[in-house]
């Protein structure tokens, strides 16, 4: 049942509150350092041809989408973020807000990835690759202000269905109102507060891809240091044991399906 190939239990409750509270503060220093390091710039926005993958994984776009779509087929079997991360529950929202993994923090999802083999083959050549997963925000849905766990990664967005009109559908980061298109990229530093809204009947599904920050040496060993305590810690450990979890659910819909 398990999927992430890991034998690591989840750590107890009781150190995530200090895991977090050092977190927090070490955020903002870390950030200042990042930023001094960073080879390309330190911006809420950043120009998707900054990043050569880019291209290609834009061009196969509707396959990608596809894939999405025949996923979303057994949506209920599609965990909620907050399902999965008991520190996303803030701003998870009441089960509007899924994903479904791939790749989280490194850690690949097999099952998920063979279940949508072009898109896993895309990714997975993804140079410095964190996260990717298919993110679906329901009607009505909301996710609150908020921002990232470090400046070390660079957020992008995939549009692959996308409420209408566009502009119903808005993430606003710092104080710019931004709408995603299908086939385009939003690339975003996720460290600065943001948030969104989809004020429509429709659903939203992006792939989201995170990758490192490129930067210089000294940048690079700080973020891989910082990366390499993230995911041994509750906030990563936890959601890998979740998603195990949640497999269950989906091959049971793919057996209802088949029956």
């Amino acid at each position: 049942m398990t999927n992430l190939n890991g034998n690591t239990k989840a750590n107890s409750p009781a150190p995530r509150p200090l895991i977090i509270s050092v977190g927090k503060r070490l955020r903002n220093s870390l950030n200042r350092i990042t930023s001094s390091q960073s080879r390309i710039p330190v911006s809420p926005i950043i120009d998707p041809e900054t990043f050569d993958w880019t291209a290609e994984v834009a061009e196969n776009w509707r396959m990608i989408a596809t894939e999405a779509s025949q996923i979303l087929r057994f949506r209920d079997a599609v965990p909620p973020l907050k399902e999965i991360s008991p520190d996303h529950a803030r701003i998870a929202g009441d089960g509007n807000w899924r994903s479904f993994f791939l790749v989280g923090y490194g850690f690949e999802v097999p099952e998920n990835c063979a279940r949508a083999p072009v898109t896993a083959a895309l990714v997975k050549k993804i140079p410095d690759l964190n996260s990717a997963f298919f993110s679906i925000l329901d009607p009505g849905a909301v996710i609150p202000r908020h921002r990232g766990v470090t400046r070390g990664l660079v957020t992008c967005h995939l549009g692959l269905s996308i409420p209408h009109p566009p502009e119903k559908c808005t993430m606003q980061v710092e104080d710019m109102d931004l709408h995603w298109n299908e086939g385009k990229w939003l690339v975003f530093d996720d460290s600065y507060f943001h948030q969104v809204h989809n004020d429509t009947d429709q659903r939203r599904i992006i792939l989201l891809i995170q990758v490192k920050r490129p930067m210089r040496l000294l940048g690079r060993l700080v973020n891989d240091f910082a990366l390499w305590n993230i995911r041994r810690s509750p906030f990563v450990q936890d959601a890998r044991q979740n998603l195990g979890q949640w497999e269950e659910a989906f091959q049971n819909a793919e057996r209802n399906e088949a029956a």
